[in-house]
């Protein structure tokens, strides 16, 4: 074979085609395997990868959008994907892609109203597989894109109202709940609230804590100390210091982000205050580090990996019988009790 020859055979892309020729299987074969291999025997999947690394087949990801009705991408819109809580709901949405051909594209829209408008428009428009959004109580434009949008849709992380069309995540104001009640329970009365930017599952949040201390007689609006801000540990311990001078007794806080909390920690090590025999902190998301903290803090731990595989899953199901039936999953939450609010006698 000429040197012309090999060159010309070495650009050249490798097509389905090839691969299931090269395999003995038709093309609708490869490319289930590709997209779902879950519903191919573990043999013939072995088979068609086999054939699908050595030749360095890549999917033509625009060649599919010209021939189906899909990009092959699913859109994930939040507005802070740079908060670290989202980083367990982005592992669950990748690990469940990571056995398709499917992509994930993400887009931040930093709490912009007019921002998650153009980004969901600009989604849209690329005739995506399907559409993750972080959020279910969103402005009506973006309501009236999602019910009408031609693909499957996901609203994750709060199932507080019905959505446009399929939605899992937890209740917060439950969750709200709980955590307040068990900081009274422990012995706590003049109990703060800590929160940054009032989002809605942060609303959520403030309406269960509200609850709980009306029905205790323990509700005071001067306990409520937040700041339109992103949650940072600084802001913690800003928010805190901000709620002892309002409210010299207080005694406990319940922190919308586990940031918070541990700024509230290192706020009240500052001032030579003990925790938890005369300051209490329970913390929310039950990220990793509240757990080695010193003390460790107590938190509600939220099941964002869960939350992230099983809404492309979600997806993948709609997609497999042709439809998405409205549903809406609620996964729950756990307290994970520890050092912060263990308070004696």
């Amino acid at each position: 074979m000429s040197a012309g020859k090999r060159q010309r055979n070495r650009h050249q892309r490798v097509t389905l085609s090839d691969v299931a020729q090269a395999a003995g299987v038709s093309s609708i074969t490869v490319s289930r395997t590709l997209r779902e291999p879950d519903k191919v025997s573990p043999d013939l999947r072995e088979t068609v990868l086999k054939f699908v690394d050595s030749m360095g087949y890549i999917p033509d990801f625009a060649a599919r959008a010209l021939a189906s009705s899909d990009s092959g991408i699913i859109g994930v819109i939040s507005p802070a994907l740079t908060n670290h809580a989202y980083l367990g709901v982005m592992r669950g949405i990748e690990d469940r892609v990571r056995s398709t051909d499917l992509r994930i594209q993400y887009a931040n829209t930093t709490y912009d109203p007019a921002d998650e408008v153009r980004q969901l428009k600009q989604f849209l428009a690329q005739n995506p597989t399907g559409i993750i959004f972080a959020n279910v109580d969103t402005n009506p434009a973006v309501e009236d894109m999602l019910r009408v949008a031609r693909c499957p849709v996901v609203q994750i992380m709060d199932v507080s109202k019905a959505p446009a069309n399929m939605a899992i995540g937890i209740d917060h104001k439950v969750a709200g709940e709980m955590a307040t009640r068990h900081l009274i329970e422990s012995g706590y009365r003049r109990i703060g609230l800590l929160g940054g930017r009032w989002d809605a599952r942060a609303r959520r949040r403030l309406e269960g804590y509200t609850a709980v201390m009306k029905e205790a007689g323990l509700y005071d609006p001067a306990l409520i100390i937040a700041l339109d801000h992103m949650t940072s540990v600084p802001l913690g311990g800003h928010l805190l210091d901000r709620l002892l001078q309002t409210v010299p007794d207080a005694d406990a806080a319940f922190c919308h982000h586990d940031e918070l909390a541990l700024g509230a920690v290192f706020e009240c090590q500052r001032r030579g205050i003990d925790i938890p025999s005369q300051f209490g902190i329970c913390g929310y998301n039950d990220m990793d580090y509240v757990a080695v903290s010193v003390p460790a803090i107590t938190s509600v731990r939220i099941p964002r990996y869960e939350i992230g595989f099983r809404a492309v899953d979600m997806i993948l199901r709609a997609l497999d019988r042709g439809s998405a039936s409205p549903s809406l999953v609620d996964l729950g939450f756990t307290l994970v009790r520890r050092a912060s609010t263990a308070r004696q006698g």
